[in-house]
């Protein structure tokens, strides 16, 4: 006899379903009487409707000789979160992209890109965060050239809420995925009196009959036998309470659990049920952190064909965290025998997990670091003004950083350890940090990292430096998981100083989340890692090019020894032996809309050796050649990388140019890193001096 949990397998009857029309915003389209006010950018090539109306696209024959399509929103003002669910088609070679554009800013930020053929249409979820500003929804089609490639759109529904949320009335089940397994899946039920749970209604509502998601042991033929319903993958940070509703009855055997699955595929189980049968349907409320791309799995295990069933429901979000030792919340029985959804309200609570107390840049303390012997300090706060023999520290060029080693002692070995604050266990983090070494000889233990357990005992060494000095800060990820509050040392281990020499550390964060999982580079940002980020040379009125490199410049005492971004990267230079003295080298920006609000354009540079020239910012407005200068550096500036931050405000169409003028002598290297724009005004007024210098070619240390 089949559990409680029988019900239609409406997988196979979907098509024939009638499902609530769910509340849709503006933007949302099915092109069936036309494009709902999208328009295609005239800048680019033409999506087309279909004759017959129900969908848009684009193929590589039509595009005449442009490389993509992209098709406009009009205005949208939706001030609370909400998902896009986009159905979409990508037939032979291609991909699809979708941006956001939000009035008064420079660029176009993308949430979503896909590439995959497939021979059916498939569903996309994305989320969009609140924000007061009104703002477009951009679609990039970019077909390869060649025969029957093409990008098509059948559907754009915006829906209220997180992408996340599903009370599973829509066809496409909120964009929720199955893991088919022959014998165990989870199926659509509750569409008929006949399919419900005994004496209940769905979640969606007591006086309706709708739709739930469950999964019975009926047809288990192995030992743990799995059943996997998984959320869309988020596209934005999120953090507060997942709700959902379940049923459960076990007769022989099942597992319950709910899981999440980050872009590396590692799983970390976030809520598993107390007890094994409910006699209702119950409410589950789990504190939940998103600070990168993660799906939330359901998951079901049966030992045998009589392990009873699981039903979900309701699934939903709030940015209000919920407690997690509250446990399970039953409905409360309403008149009739039938069961209410009365949720009991829970006060919300932040969890205690915050990584960033032990993030430090040192500029104004040690935060919450302490040293070990107070009396005997081996670490001291530095601040080394810029010059030809010193690094400035790592954050901005000119502020404080810890140095260790740096007093010479007739102690026959001593140790520096210093200690971080306590973070909590049972979560995944990623440590990041610079370092810079000046030794004599090859180290060992100049710099270790140490883990730390609540007794203050060494629990594990995740990390020691192990080479020779490269006199540049390098950059050194470490990912850690402990079931026990541990912190973070970091120790200097030497029996002289000659052994170790001077060695600093600057700039540690810590973050949740695994460190191979990158947020990737926002429009407007770029450390010149995987290319030029568009960024193009002026062929018109300079003499030479910029050129990305990564490591020590050829010509000696110039140019850097390493980029700023990980100081094993790639930056942007000139070298000055391939040019004459008053030649200049330009890196332009590509075309930028231009902003009704400030702007701040902040990078590092590096200016080091006796013969330095000019590094100016310009700005060209329009199609206009007049340029107005923004900000200026002459002569030697120091040994190390140095950070600039430019206010500017111009709200038509625009390019930022990064001009280098060789000076008198070959040692007049000039380098760019890390380019930002950020919505201005600049916060830090360390560098308020917009220009600098007196004399174009002098030797000149501020």
């Amino acid at each position: 006899m089949r559990s409680a949990c029988v019900c239609l397998q409406v997988l196979l009857l979907l098509s024939g379903l009638s499902r609530a029309q769910p509340l849709l915003l503006p933007g949302s389209c099915n092109f069936e009487l036309g494009t709902c006010g999208y328009t295609s950018d005239p800048d680019y090539g033409n999506w087309s409707m279909n004759e017959e109306g129900h969908l848009i696209s684009i193929d590589s024959a039509s595009l005449r000789g442009q490389e993509q399509a992209v098709l406009l929103s009009p205005s949208l003002d939706h001030q609370d979160w909400s998902c896009v669910r986009l159905v979409y088609q990508i037939t032979g070679r291609g991909s699809l992209q979708l941006h956001l554009r939000p009035d008064s800013d420079n660029f176009d930020y993308r949430l979503w890109k896909a590439h995959k053929a497939s021979d059916s249409w498939l569903i996309a979820s994305v989320d969009l965060p609140n924000s007061t500003a009104r703002y477009q929804i951009l679609l990039e089609g970019r077909p390869e050239p060649g025969p029957n490639n093409s990008v098509a759109i059948y559907e754009i529904h915006i829906h209220p809420g997180y992408c996340l949320e599903c009370n599973f009335e829509e066809h496409h089940l909120c964009g929720y995925g199955n893991s088919w397994n022959p014998n165990v899946n989870w199926y659509v039920g509750g569409t008929t009196a006949a399919d419900l749970l005994p004496n209940q209604l769905n979640q969606t509502s007591s006086h309706q009959r709708g739709h739930h998601m469950y999964v019975d042991s009926m047809y288990v033929k192995h030992f743990q036998e799995v059943a996997k319903l998984t959320s869309p993958m988020t596209t934005a940070p999120m953090a507060g309470c997942l709700t959902f509703y379940y049923y459960r009855d076990q007769e022989r055997g099942n597992m319950f659990s709910v899981y999440t699955r980050d872009q590396l595929g590692h799983y970390e189980e976030i809520w598993r049920p107390k007890v094994y049968t409910t006699p209702s349907w119950t409410l589950v409320g789990i504190d939940i952190k998103a600070p990168h791309p993660l799906e939330v799995v359901f998951e079901v295990a049966f030992n045998s064909p009589k392990g009873g069933c699981v039903a979900i429901d309701d699934i939903s979000f709030s940015p209000e965290f919920c407690h997690t030792d509250t446990g399970e919340t039953a409905l409360v029985p309403a008149a009739g025998g039938e069961t209410s959804p009365t949720k009991i309200k829970l006060p919300p609570a932040e969890p205690t997990v915050d990584p960033s107390v032990a993030n430090c840049d040192f500029d104004n303390g040690l935060c919450l670091y302490h040293q070990e012997r107070v009396e005997s300090k081996v670490w001291s706060r530095v601040a080394v003004n810029p010059n030809a023999y010193r690094m400035g520290d790592h954050t901005t060029g000119t502020g404080c950083f810890l140095l260790a080693n740096m007093r010479f002692t007739s102690t026959p070995g001593y140790v520096g350890r210093l200690h971080g604050p306590y973070l909590a266990g049972n979560h995944k983090y990623c440590v990041r940090f610079y370092y810079l070494l000046q030794a004599f000889r090859k180290v060992d233990n100049a710099l270790i990292l140490y883990i730390y357990d609540e007794n203050n005992v060494a629990v594990e060494k995740v990390w020691s430096l192990a080479h020779n000095s490269k006199s540049v800060w390098t950059q050194v990820e470490i990912t850690f998981m402990k079931p026990m509050l541990t912190k973070l040392v970091f120790a200097s281990i030497c029996r002289n100083f000659w052994e170790c020499g001077l060695v600093a550390i600057d700039d540690i964060t810590v973050s949740l989340g695994d460190c191979q999982i990158t947020a990737g580079s926002l429009p407007g940002q770029c450390d010149f890692e995987s290319g030029l980020c568009g960024y193009f040379q002026d062929m018109l009125e300079d003499k030479a090019d910029w050129l990305r490199v990564r490591g020590q410049t050829p010509t000696s005492y110039t140019g850097p020894r390493g980029d700023h971004t990980t100081g094993v990267g790639y930056f942007m230079y000139i070298e000055a032996s391939t040019m004459r003295p008053g030649h200049k080298a330009r890196l332009l920006t590509s075309d930028l809309r231009g902003s009704s609000s400030p702007q701040c354009l902040v990078f590092y540079f590096h200016m080091y050796g006796s013969g330095s020239g000019i590094l100016s910012v310009l700005l060209r407005e329009g199609g206009r050649r007049r340029e107005s200068l923004l900000w200026r550096r002459r002569g030697e500036q120091g040994i190390g990388w140095m950070r600039a931050m430019v206010d500017y405000h111009c709200d038509v169409r625009h390019q930022i140019i990064f001009e280098a003028i060789r000076g008198p002598s070959l040692r007049s290297d000039i380098a760019i890193d890390d380019v930002e724009f950020k919505r201005g005004p600049c916060e830090d007024p360390g560098d308020v001096a917009p220009f600098s210098g007196f004399n174009e070619y002098f030797n000149e240390i501020e």
